[in-house]
């Protein structure tokens, strides 16, 4: 194989891990918790946090916030887990992006 096909895996590597990075970040993910549901972007920036105060008790408000937390950090998981997925087949290069 010579260094120039070499390299042209290489770019053809590059813009397709681009490619999925944007998608990725793209994607809205969305995490529903008893009565909260949490909307992130894929660069993990929180959206949109919604609540059902029908269901929750007005005394409650802790359990209110471990529920947040809860649903914010599944959908960053999410998003990792992700990225992970469709990183993966491009071996140790993903990490450079």
């Amino acid at each position: 194989m010579n260094i120039q096909s070499m390299l042209q895996q290489a770019q053809k590597m590059q813009k397709d891990m681009e490619k999925i990075k944007k998608e990725i970040e793209e994607k809205i993910y969305v995490c529903e918790k008893s009565f909260v549901k949490v909307e992130t972007k894929g660069t993990k920036e929180l959206l949109k946090i919604s609540i059902n105060i029908d269901k929750i008790d007005k005394e409650d408000i802790e359990m209110l916030e471990d529920i947040i937390v809860v649903a914010v950090n599944e959908n960053n998981k999410k998003i990792d887990d992700d990225m992970k997925a469709k990183m993966g087949k491009f071996g140790h290069l993903a990490g450079l992006m």
